[in-house]
């Protein structure tokens, strides 16, 4: 009887019959430590340590990961959305593959308060230029705070409602194109343009105000027309590309509300008496 002796697991040692013995069990082990157990464990039917679960869509675990997103990710996609040229890839490019919602909150709970304040600021100045006499000290200013109430409500149902009731809309119609969180990231950063137009609407003269108006409305419009668009022509039925004419419509009005309502204050009062030698100070409309 022959023996083969062994010295290291990585040597060949032949037998009389010329059969060859070789070791496996380092590459064994090295095979099960690869990957954290998820190449060489599934099949055998072990479930890895760090494997995924479950969560259901009701409990708060469930948004956590859109909400775990730096600062500078978040600024770039704002700022993103200002710059037409790159509007029709901005779901691949900047948004893809991790949407979140911690930027659109935030952009549209800053536009409530930037609206509200840069209103009130408006109205303050508006107030100060119809009586140049008085002294600023003796000015009284009060602050309607129903704005603010109307602001949030504008602002959440414009941004959050509608991508929300869009998304709903072409499930039904069977375009699955994209999911309610790349909706709602979607429109949410699109609303960014409107933050720096409403802090240069302070500005009492009503022509450069519809003039940031119109701005806001036709670069925010084409990006939201640039994102939305492809998804509605991938549809089979071809109807639903018209629905870009009723999203058309509604951000329209939504300019229309943000201009009317927070952006109407002009110094049109003449305090005094007019001179009679002079032409009497026309008064402009209110819009």
């Amino acid at each position: 009887m022959a023996y083969v002796s062994i010295e290291s697991d990585d040597r060949i040692e032949e037998g009389p019959d010329g059969l060859q013995f070789q070791s496996f069990l380092e590459s064994d082990a090295h095979d099960t430590n690869q990957g954290g157990n998820a190449g060489t464990n599934a099949p055998r039917g072990f479930i890895p340590d760090g494997g995924t679960r479950k969560v259901s869509f009701w409990t708060a675990e469930y948004y956590q990961g859109y909400f775990d997103v730096d600062t500078k990710t978040v600024l770039r996609r704002c700022y993103m959305t200002m710059y037409p040229p790159r509007a029709s890839s901005y779901i691949s490019t900047h948004l893809l593959p991790a949407p979140d919602l911690y930027g659109p909150f935030w952009t549209l709970t800053t536009l409530i308060f930037s609206l509200f304040v840069c209103s009130s600021l408006a109205s303050s100045i508006a107030a100060y230029l119809s009586d140049p006499a008085s002294s600023p000290n003796d000015a009284v200013i009060e602050y309607d705070f129903g704005l603010l109430s109307i602001a949030v409500a504008l602002v959440y149902s414009y941004g959050l409602g509608v991508p929300v009731l869009l998304w709903l809309a072409l499930r039904y119609m069977g375009v699955g194109e994209w999911s309610v969180i790349e909706a709602i990231a979607v429109w949410g950063y699109g609303q960014f343009v409107w933050i720096p137009v409403s802090l240069l609407c302070v500005i009492p003269v009503p022509l450069v105000r519809w003039i940031l108006v119109g701005i806001a409305f036709i670069m925010s419009g084409w990006f939201l027309v640039a994102n939305i668009y492809p998804i509605l022509a991938s549809a089979d039925n071809k109807p639903v590309r018209l629905m870009v004419i009723l999203l058309v419509v509604l951000h329209a009005g939504l300019a229309l509300c943000l201009k009317v309502l927070f952006f109407s204050y002009y110094a049109v009062k003449q305090i005094g008496v007019g001179d009679p030698t002079s032409d009497p100070i026309p008064t402009p409309a209110l819009f």
